[in-house]
């Protein structure tokens, strides 16, 4: 691969998990600011301004960036393996440190700042994504293809025709006792309650069954992102950007379709998992698209650029988006947990957002890659690296 494809790739992939974080904080925005595990969103948000804004969350962004965000991680895992043989270092030990580091700091973060951590997942399949690495591309492709839309089809049609005979059974519940504590914990806890509170709604999605869900909707992601890098996808894509646009095209349709069910009859569990589990990786794969696809001339890149600053300390940023969040709602911070509007809180977002790329360009003019990451890099490897500084 010549040093432009490579720089390209790497773009590409600042741009990607930029977008990628943004999408992930306008959903987690949600549960910083209210009990959203708790409540039915199709009844809670009574405003008609916040109503509409819900619908576009949840149409376009609500589990298609967390989607994105795991074919990244597959992708990077699969680069990373690259990398590390090319340098003739053992893959397998280095692989284990890094998802460990990973783990880890999802622990903490879930337990102690916030209970939406994707990181102990992330890091737990990539364990298990390891020694399939192996594998060439194509296979791994067509096995993260089969693994995540097969199984997940058919549940979804199961769901719908067992919802169609006995629509009581699909009813989306709230929660009013979970409100209540989450309300009380949050608004006016300790933080002794409030770390309560996150182990609670922590274990709520991650019980043990879960396990079997994530295994055909987050690990299948893994396989796709790391067949993607071995069969150079985002080269192929901008090389030939109208390629990538057509894709978009096709797979967009399809997902807006799939994500738009709970508005085209009564919001139900049977909807709601077709619009999740099929829908969002569909406009996951068609956002990736769009984006390599339009980095291909220069006008997108300069307007992709914000982006591609948050993308490249993707770690530190999403850390701290988290820290932000809770800072400003729970009661150790501000306080204001449950006092302000969705469409105020997709404000904060997008000031918070603005925030980090100003300072994410800041910390990247001194050096060459985020906090977060120079720790994870250091741990990953074993050894202290030497002090890079980034020169423009």
């Amino acid at each position: 691969m010549t040093s432009i494809n490579r720089k390209k790739r790497i773009q590409s992939l600042g741009h990607l998990w930029g977008i990628a974080l943004l999408g992930i904080f306008l959903v987690n925005m949600l549960s910083f600011h209210s009990p959203y595990l708790y409540y039915n969103p199709y009844e809670w948000w009574s405003g008609a301004q916040d109503y509409q804004h819900f619908r576009w969350l949840d149409i376009f962004v609500e589990a298609s960036f967390y989607p994105l965000a795991a074919l990244l991680f597959g992708y990077g895992a699969a680069m990373h393996r690259e990398n590390v043989l090319a340098k003739r270092i053992g893959y397998p030990l280095i692989a284990m440190r890094s998802c460990m580091f990973l783990l880890f700091v999802g622990i903490v973060h879930a337990f102690f700042v916030w209970p939406g951590d994707i990181l102990i997942s992330f890091a737990l399949f990539g364990l298990i994504l390891i020694p399939l690495l192996k594998l060439p591309g194509k296979p791994l492709l067509i096995i993260g293809t089969l693994l995540l839309f097969v199984p997940n089809v058919f549940l979804g049609v199961l769901g719908l025709l067992m919802a169609a005979a006995d629509p009581t059974g699909a009813f989306i519940w709230t929660d009013i006792t979970g409100i209540n504590q989450s309300m009380a914990a949050y608004g006016s806890g300790s933080f002794q309650e409030i770390t309560q509170q996150r182990i609670k709604d922590w274990l709520l999605p991650n019980h043990p069954e879960s396990i079997a869900v994530q295994a055909i909707t987050v690990f299948p992601l893994f396989l796709i992102g790391a067949g993607a890098q071995k069969e150079n996808i985002i080269a192929s894509w901008t090389r030939q950007p109208r390629r990538a646009i057509r894709t978009f095209g096709s797979f967009f349709a399809a997902g807006v379709i799939l994500k738009s069910l709970p508005y085209m009859s009564e919001p139900d569990m049977a909807n709601l998992f077709v619009q999740d589990s099929v829908g969002g990786p569909l406009l996951s794969i068609s956002y990736a698209a769009l984006v390599i696809g339009a980095g291909a001339w220069s006008l997108p890149q300069k307007i992709l650029y914000p982006f591609a600053v948050i993308g490249r300390m993707p770690l530190t940023n999403y850390l701290m988006q988290s820290v932000a969040g809770t800072l400003i709602f729970y009661n150790y911070g501000l306080g204001l947990y449950g006092q302000i509007t969705l469409t105020t809180g997709i404000w904060l977002v997008l000031a918070i957002y603005t925030a980090q790329v100003v300072l994410s360009e800041l910390w990247l003019s001194k050096f060459s890659r985020g906090p977060a990451e120079s720790l994870w890099r250091q741990v990953t490897y074993g050894r202290k690296k030497r002090k890079e500084v980034h020169i423009r």
